[in-house]
């Protein structure tokens, strides 16, 4: 299987429940707000807790388009 190739990554995290809750609207704005169109060739979420805080991770690879 080939992977297509990245020129850059992007992670966005949150621990506060608003803030995950907001987390998919930040990535939205960010992907707007850059200078040139950018393609997502992948993508990662990852999910962490502890006793007292729980966190969720979105992290992107990708290139300009």
């Amino acid at each position: 299987m080939a992977c297509e190739q990245f020129d850059a990554v992007k992670v966005f995290s949150a621990t506060v429940a608003g803030d995950r809750e907001r987390l998919g609207e930040r990535l939205t704005e960010w992907i707007r707000a850059q200078p040139r169109p950018i393609v997502v060739v992948d993508r990662a979420v990852v999910q962490s807790s502890d006793d007292r805080f729980h966190c969720i991770s979105i992290v992107l690879f990708y290139r300009e388009a």
